[in-house]
């Protein structure tokens, strides 16, 4: 795995990217007690289930791949420069349903574990 750099530097949040055939891979860019930013990693046919964060807010943006948001009752398609917003207490989840690696930028704030 490519170091992280000291911040404030510019990067490419794909080259920290981890993939396990066992389940998604997850990797930390940046936390501080403000914000979470990280990765979320899918090989086809991964997923991570319908969850809800209470008092955490948390954006999703696709860098690469196609797969599926999960949300109550529905999935929305999801494509390279796409993003989705889940208020604190949204379910939501992720699909890899292609046939290619999927990787999403994931941004919490507050990160978890650091909720006042």
């Amino acid at each position: 795995m490519t170091k992280l750099p000291e911040h404030p530097e510019s990067l490419r949040p794909e080259t920290f990217a981890t993939f396990n055939p066992e389940k998604m891979g997850k990797a930390t860019l940046f936390e501080s007690e403000r914000i979470l930013v990280g990765l979320n990693t899918f090989l086809p046919g991964q997923e991570h289930a319908l969850h809800a964060h209470e008092g955490i807010d948390k954006v999703y943006h696709v860098l690469q791949g196609r797969g599926r948001f999960l949300l109550v009752g529905r999935e929305v398609a999801m494509a390279p420069g796409e993003m989705l917003v889940a208020p604190s207490g949204v379910p939501h989840g992720i699909r890899n349903d292609g046939g290619e690696k999927l990787i999403v930028l994931a941004i919490l704030a507050p990160g978890p574990g650091k909720k006042s």
